[in-house]
Order: structure tokens, then sequence, then C-alpha cells
């Protein structure tokens, strides 16, 4: 696939105010691609100068925004969404270069992305208040909800498209201005998506975005200004932690999307095919880089042996390469640094007596290509059975029984998704309930709906993305009392 003449359309500046423009002093940072570690462009590296003009433009622009009517927010966004979807092919391609998952997984996230543009502009012409009076029946009260303010958002380099559609759709359909921090790695899909908001009619000021080498010389400024009113934040628990910190000096409202150690039970009555289908979904899903991938496998002992050998076939079988080539299905981790990580932790299974079914190493040449890898024997100092992998790595272990898997699930400071395959009704809810997470999927390995609410529980994170509930984190609740004429 020819990249060039999308890479020449791209706008690759800061977008303040309505226009593209460079960084303060021309400073420019390379973005490369991790299926060759060749350079794909070089993109503006903006200073704390230019992130608080984005900040002051947001808050300039956030009166006139609030007072747009909700059809005409809702229509902006609808509009965007016919247009990322026109532009499918071009946003996965890009997507792909910068980010390395395949190009069929590239362009499944623009329909997923995009979808969260749909959800909101519907959701933008249903804001809804109350109106009642009071107990003693001296005052009618009036309840509406209003948009919070300015917002921070920062984005995650495993999913740049969903993950800002995610929180753009709903600040855009609450009437909320923006400020957006994609991720250093993969910047290029957001530029696309403000193209598409932009000429989708997004009013200048709305959104901002800035780009940077360094997320503290962005969002510092952004969170100590004093105008933001949220911050969104997909990232590491540790990030979040600290920014939750600082947003404790404003009072600010956060939501947080935050590390995940998703569970995988597979239960003694579980259709084994559909289990390992669900594994491989919830694990090789964006090449293991998820915050919602299967990282610890649990499986019952009567059906170990059958489920390890079928789910090793078939991960082994995956096809790896560049993800522009049309029958690749597992692509290149993200950066050297995760590479590195990933094989750290393999290697430190198998010093310690894990067995390896099928891959278990780096794969030679250019790029940060890991071999789709499963694990069995894995002994209880494994890092791998505690530490998030990001990576192509299922390891499995094994459990006797129900009590037994819900202390395995729950072991662990995360609560994001989790997975659980079992035939019984019964069975399956009990064991659901039970387990502490936002999400679960049961009999099936994806959970990501834009009509769910998305988010976790412990240290996984505050609030919720995506579902009705979704608008809920950009508005304010505002209740007025209004004497009533005659009251006794």
């Amino acid at each position: 696939m020819d990249l060039a003449p999308i890479i020449e359309k791209l706008n690759t500046g800061l977008f303040i105010n309505g226009q593209w423009r460079d960084a303060e002093g021309g400073r420019t940072l390379e973005v490369r691609n991790p299926a060759n570690g060749s350079v794909i462009t070089t993109i503006a590296d903006g200073s704390e100068a230019d992130a608080l003009d984005a900040i002051h433009a947001a808050r300039d622009a956030q009166a006139g925004w609030a007072a747009t009517p909700p059809r005409e927010r809702a229509e902006i966004l609808r509009r965007a969404f016919d247009l990322l979807h026109e532009r499918a092919d071009d946003i996965a391609a890009i997507m792909t270069a910068e980010m390395g998952k395949p190009f069929a997984e590239s362009k499944g996230e623009v329909t997923y992305g995009a979808e969260f543009f749909r959800w909101f502009s519907e959701e933008a012409v249903r804001i809804s208040g109350d109106f009642t009076q009071s107990t003693d029946g001296k005052n009618r009260l009036m309840i509406s909800r209003e948009p919070v303010g300015p917002c921070i958002l920062i984005t995650p380099w495993n999913f740049p498209l969903a993950m800002g559609t995610r929180k753009i759709g709903p600040a855009i359909a609450a009437g909320c201005t923006m400020v957006l921090k994609p991720a250093q790695l993969t910047p290029l899909t957001s530029f696309m998506l403000v193209d598409a908001l932009r000429e989708a009619g997004l009013p200048d000021g709305v959104l901002n975005v800035v780009t940077s080498s360094s997320a503290r010389r962005v969002v510092t400024p952004w969170m100590e200004s004093g105008i933001a009113r949220k911050i969104s934040f997909t990232g590491s628990t540790e990030v979040g932690v600290n920014l939750m910190k600082q947003a404790a000096d404003t009072v600010m409202k956060t939501s947080m999307e935050l590390g995940g150690n998703a569970p995988l039970l597979v239960m003694d009555d579980a259709d084994i095919d559909v289990a390992v289908e669900g594994a491989l979904l919830a694990k090789m899903r964006n090449n293991g880089e998820a915050c919602t991938a299967a990282n610890r496998i649990y499986v019952q002992k009567p059906v170990a042996e059958e489920f390890s050998k079928k789910l090793a076939e078939r991960i082994g079988a995956m096809k790896v390469g560049d993800g522009l080539l049309e029958d690749t299905q597992v692509g290149p981790l993200v950066d050297q640094d995760q590479l590195d990580k990933v094989a750290e932790l393999v290697d430190q299974a198998v010093d310690a007596g894990a067995t390896v079914l099928t891959g278990g190493k780096k794969i030679e040449g250019d790029g940060y290509f890991f071999a789709p890898t499963v694990l069995t024997d894995i002994p209880e100092n494994a890092t791998l059975r505690v530490e998030e992998i990001f990576g192509p790595v299922a390891p499995i272990v094994t459990f006797e029984t129900d009590d037994e898997a819900i202390e395995l699930a729950n072991g662990t400071e995360y609560g994001l998704a989790s997975y659980l395959f079992c035939t019984d009704l019964q069975r399956s809810l009990g064991l659901a309930e039970r387990i502490e997470s936002g999400m679960v999927g049961l009999n099936t390995g994806l959970v990501s709906n834009p009509a769910a609410p998305f988010g976790g529980v412990k240290q996984s994170g505050l609030g919720r993305e995506g579902g009705s509930t979704g608008i809920d984190e950009y508005l304010e609740t505002k209740y007025v009392a209004v004497p009533r004429a005659n009251a006794q």
C-alpha cells in the first residue's frame, strides 16, 4: 500500500483555535513505523506556550459552544461519523503505519470509533432535567444539566481513533470545549480525526490539539491554568494517580480509564471451541496491546490440556508481519521498549520453569516483532502472573474449584475487564457476579461497544465512557428553586 499520497495530505502541526500552525520555535518530532523503524513524517512538538494558547482558545469558545442548540451539535457529530467512514481506508492505513496493528483491525477500529460519534449525536438531543415541587409545596424545583466546561483529553497510543472519539463525542454532545493531547507515538490518526470534525463544521476553538515529546510540558499548564473543569485520561494507573492529585488542586472532575490485568476463566463445562475463539479475540486483538486483553488465562484442570493444545495451534499458526500486508494477522509491537518488556517477562517465566507451547521469543530482523506465544506450567513467582503483558503472549494457569477461580481472578489491584466461558447459566451468572471488574464478557472475547458503559473498578479507574452514562461525565447538575405563588 502506497502511503505517500495520504501522508502528503496530512496536517501535522498544532490545531489551535481552528487553525493548523507550527510549534513555538518550529520544533518537530518524528513519527516512526514500528514494522521497520522508518520515519513516516515529522510533526509539531508543542511547548508550554502552545499549550496555554490551546487552553485559552477553549476557554474563549466555551460560552458560545454551550449555547449552541443540541441539534446543531448532533448534526456535526453525524457529519463527522459519515466522513470517517468515507475515509476509512486512508485512516486505517495511517493507523497501521504508526501503531502496527493489522490493516483489517485498523479498519475495524475506524468503524468502532466512528460509532461513538453517531451514538453521542443521538445523546446530544436527549439531555434531560426535571421539574417538580418541594415536599412542603412552597417551591418549584427546576433541575437542569449543563456542560461542565473546558475539558482536558489525553489519549493512548494503542487505539488512537477510538480513544479520541470516545472522549470527543460526548464532550461535543454535552457542549464542552476541549484540549487534546494525543500519544506521541500515534498522533497522525488524531490529525485525520480533527480534519473530519473541522470539515463537519465544528466551530473554531471547540477542539484544540497539541502534540509534544513531553506530555508533562503540555498537560501541566492545562492542569494548573484554572480554566479546565474536567480531565479524561486513558493510560497507566501510575500516571492517572498523579493526574488525580493535580486535579484535586482545582477540584476538577475526573474520568480515568487506567491499567488492566484481565482474567479469562474457562470452566470445565465450557464449549472449548467457543472458549478458544474467545481467547484468541481477547488476547490477540491489537497484537495483545490492549488494556482489555486477556492477560491471565485460568483453565479448570479437566479441560486444560484440550484448551491449551487448541489455543497453541491457533496462535502458533498466526501470520506475523507488517500490518499493511494483506495476510498479516499479528503486527509489530509499538516500539523497542515494549518489545523488550514482553521478552523480559517471557524469559523470566521460562527461566522459572514455564513451558513454551509455541513462540516465546523475538523475531529477528527489522521492526519490533514478538512471536505469538502460549505458556503453561507457569510458577507462582513468574512476574507475568501479576503484571500486565501488553503483547501477544497467552499464559495459562490451571485451577480446580470455582472458589479458586474467583480468588485467582480477583487477586489483583486492577478490575477493568474479565472473560468467563461456562455453559451453565446459573453458574455463569453466579461467577460473573463475584468477579471484581467493571466489564465481564460471558462466552465472548469482546466487551467493547459504544452503547455500553466502558470502565473499571479498583485501580482500573473512575467513571464510564460510552453508553447512556457516557455523557454524564461531561455534565453538571443545576437546581433552581422557584417559589410558588400563593403557596400555603
